[in-house]
């Protein structure tokens, strides 16, 4: 079996109107070329990449219908998808913070939410070893009754709700490593105990009233959810640290049937809307520590998802790492950042500093 990566152009055609970063155009904030972060380049960019290097042809690339209503409903309530149809059918808008849309708004968001779901069933349903969805809108932010930070439906949760339904697993975790905080993914699931919740993100960042330690799921789902708010700088060495000593275990003891990574690249050392020093290698050694971690518990059964990542230059080098991982390429995309970001890295005393935080950590979970 080889690795599916489930992609659609209808995807790169979401629009998200006039912004300047996150900041909305009028009054003093001028206009400016792709101003809203979420720019159709860095996943495009990224496709191409995989396309000149030869790596596609070691991946099994498709699209995958659309989520259908009751997919949706499973998630967020009518009402809601509702006024998103028909705000969408009028052209488009806003129902929730940073989160525009364009005219047809919804079908491409369903369509996000359908290559999650492909991703996720054909690796559960035995059609591939592990998977790779391009999803674009993304979707770990999304609440129920509200879409936030650039997601307009819970890509991820749509697809695990999808699968429990068919009956293909019953106890699913999610490891969100974007530099922003899953929230959207923690309120849906912070009171079941069948889908663990694992973020990584830098502290105070977006949302920054979300995110914290202490939270750790409520009812029968206390324990179940785990945020690990890392401070600004904190680079390679600190995030591996982080994945070896707090993920890997609590995925252990959790033993899920399979592994959903959110896959941001938004916490590389250049994204305009993070903070901290990861690189290429970064993502390409986290993937590997966790299919490592999903052969061991789960059949190798591992699924990314495409969440954030807003350095078009360069979020298409994480991606290839992260796809020669997952598929065992021969096929190399040297990081042309590499030299420089290694100097950038935090010094030895900071990183004493963030594995003492890490520590601390430890004795708050485990």
């Amino acid at each position: 079996m080889r690795t599916g990566f489930f992609h659609d152009e209808r995807c790169l055609w979401h629009g998200a109107g006039e912004y300047a970063l996150t900041m909305p155009v009028g009054g003093l904030v001028q206009p400016m070329p792709d101003g809203f972060p979420d720019s159709p380049e860095t996943k495009r960019r990224m496709k191409n990449l995989i396309e000149v290097t030869g790596l596609q042809k070691d991946l099994e690339v498709q699209s995958a219908p659309l989520a259908d209503w009751a997919d949706l409903a499973r998630v967020h309530p009518e009402t809601y998808l509702r006024q998103f149809k028909s705000l969408s059918d009028a052209g488009g808008g806003e129902l929730g913070p940073r989160a525009p849309f364009g005219a047809g708004g919804f079908e491409l968001a369903s369509l996000s939410a359908g290559l999650a779901k492909g991703a996720l069933l054909g690796v559960l349903q035995g059609h591939f070893r592990n998977a790779y969805a391009l999803t674009r809108p993304p979707g770990h932010h999304c609440l129920p009754e509200m879409p936030n930070g650039f997601c307009m439906l819970a890509n991820g949760a749509i697809a695990i709700e999808a699968a429990f339904d068919q009956g293909l697993t019953e106890r699913v975790a999610v490891v969100d490593w974007d530099v922003h905080h899953g929230n959207g993914t923690e309120a849906i699931f912070y009171d079941r105990e069948d889908v663990l919740t694992i973020s990584i993100h830098q502290e105070r960042n977006y949302p920054m009233d979300t995110g914290d330690v202490q939270d750790q799921g409520a009812g029968s789902g206390e324990g179940a959810n785990m945020n690990i708010p890392l401070p600004s700088g904190a680079g390679h060495n600190t995030y591996l640290e982080a994945i070896e000593r707090l993920v890997i275990p609590a995925l252990a003891r959790f033993e899920p049937d399979c592994i959903i990574v959110a896959c941001g690249f938004d916490a590389a050392a250049v994204d305009p809307l993070g903070r901290m020093l990861a690189t290429a290698e970064t993502f390409r050694l986290m993937t590997a520590m966790l299919q490592e971690t999903a052969a061991e518990l789960c059949d190798d059964r591992l699924v990314l998802m495409h969440e954030g990542g807003y350095s078009a230059a360069y979020v298409p080098f994480c991606g290839h790492a992260v796809l020669e991982e997952l598929s065992g390429s021969a096929i190399h995309a040297p990081d042309p950042m590499a030299e420089t970001l290694a100097l950038r890295q935090p010094s030895a005393h900071m990183e004493s500093v963030f594995s003492h935080l890490i520590t601390e950590m430890e004795d708050v979970f485990f």
